[in-house]
């Protein structure tokens, strides 16, 4: 049957087969010449068949695996073929286009070795839909799949191609200066320096002399000038950090850097102009200060333009899981190993605890827990002591697991109805379930609403 199925294909079949499909084939010999190369490799890498065969391969394609780990080196060199190895190559414009590779050996009727053939496939549209997708969840070191976040994601664009002063307030840990630096990144302003200054850890006169600068003269160790922060950062952003626990004295004058745009440093009589855009941040309620006279509310009202409220970790539990796998790649990119990830006994631990340090103290778990990992996935006995449960679930096996994870989900349904006032609806929709399910669930865990 395969005798007569092959008679009856014409004799140039191969050739048909190999010019219709969408992936580059070419093949080379024992010299790494090209020998033959089809049409979607001529589009694929800009190149024509009349000048690539004849050519080495490496000349064709500059791809970043050639000179150090060339997937038909390896097949060619240990008899192994190589599938769906991820790489890019330079095509004739000089763009670089995303790719997968296999390769195989090249032998004729007898078995002997005539050289090898790599397909590759454009991978251009799988990267940019990857890269969409993960730029939907983060922005800098910002990671997150929350709705309260999300709608922050999406106004940070405008918010940062403006150049309107803008208050991030939010818990201790919870990302302020991340967000920050978000709105610096993504500001035409990028180019030029981000300074920041933590306001409650100076007193006032060590925080103007560093923010505004000083003459040689202006005190009895100033021997020589001194250009402030606000000098140093011309054309870029200042971030005032914890701006609520500033004096008023210091609030007047940096009201006057806000409204005049000019500093005056310490000792000197000339003001002098500044192009800085001003964020500042507090994780105190500046409203209730406002009311009861600890915040100058002329202040207030300037730096209040843009206004953006970030929620503690406890109410965004969604984001831990995501949270978890950035502060991993981050360690082993630093530390130079291959963690890959978490137990589901430990990540549900992590899940029940309410993090009073927000992002901080969570980032401060992982990274403890990754020293103490001595395998591919962090475990539960690498966790802190204050987070491991009394009955170990590695220990207990699955009975307690589905028990521990059964309390997390419950505790999670409980803290997202309280937030949304028992609306179920709104619980519903938050948690990304429906309404039903929510109820079944409220039964199941015997939830009093």
């Amino acid at each position: 049957m395969q005798d007569i199925y092959k008679n009856n294909l014409p004799p140039n079949a191969t050739n048909i087969i190999l010019e219709s499909i969408s992936d580059g084939v070419f093949t080379v010999d024992k010299d790494w010449t090209i020998t033959f190369f089809n049409n979607a490799a001529e589009k694929i890498t800009g190149t024509s068949r009349k000048d690539a065969i004849g050519r080495y391969c490496f000349e064709v394609f500059r791809s970043n695996l050639c000179e150090t780990d060339c997937p038909l080196a390896t097949t060619m060199s240990q008899s192994q073929e190589v599938i769906n190895k991820s790489g890019y190559i330079t095509n004739k414009n000089g763009e670089r286009i995303p790719v997968s590779i296999s390769t195989a050996l090249l032998r004729d009727e007898e078995g002997n070795i005539l050289g090898g053939v790599e397909t590759f496939r454009d991978v251009s549209e799988v990267e940019y839909l990857r890269k969409e997708l993960q730029e939907q969840f983060s922005i800098g070191d910002i990671v997150s799949r929350s709705k309260s976040m999300y709608k922050i994601f999406k106004m940070l664009p405008k918010i940062a191609s403006s150049e309107s002063t803008v208050l991030v307030q939010g818990e201790t840990g919870t990302g302020k200066e991340l967000l920050a630096r978000a709105i610096h990144h993504w500001s035409p302003r990028q180019n030029n320096p981000f300074i920041g200054i933590n306001c409650g850890a100076l007193p006032d006169n060590l925080l103007e002399s560093e923010l505004f600068g000083y003459k040689a003269g202006a005190f009895t160790d100033a021997k020589k000038e001194k250009p402030g922060q606000f000098n140093l950062a011309d054309g870029g952003t200042v971030f005032l950090d914890e701006i609520g626990n500033t004096s008023q004295t210091f609030q007047v004058k940096l009201l006057r850097v806000l409204q005049e745009k000019e500093i005056t440093p310490l000792g000197g009589t000339t003001p002098i102009k500044t192009n800085v855009r001003i964020i500042a941040a507090t994780n105190k309620d500046l409203d209730s200060m406002v009311k009861n006279g600890e915040f100058r509310e002329d202040l207030f009202y300037r730096i209040n333009v843009v206004r953006l409220q970030l929620p503690p970790l406890r109410e965004r539990k969604e984001d831990i899981p995501l949270l978890v796998d950035h502060f991993i790649q981050k360690l082993n990119k630093i530390n130079q190993r291959q963690v890959q990830g978490i137990t589901q006994n430990a990540l549900a631990l992590l899940m029940a605890y309410d993090y009073p340090g927000n992002i901080r103290e969570l980032e401060n778990i992982v990274e403890y827990a990754f020293i103490l990992c001595t395998g591919e996935y962090i475990r539960e006995k690498d966790l802190p002591d204050y987070l491991q449960s009394p009955y170990s679930t590695e220990q207990t096996g699955n009975e307690d697991l589905e028990s521990s994870i059964r309390s997390v989900e419950a505790k999670n349904i409980i803290n997202t109805l309280r937030k949304n006032n028992y609306n179920r609806s709104r619980t519903a929709s938050e948690l990304g379930i429906h309404k039903s399910t929510l109820y079944r669930k409220i039964k199941k865990y015997g939830i009093d609403i």
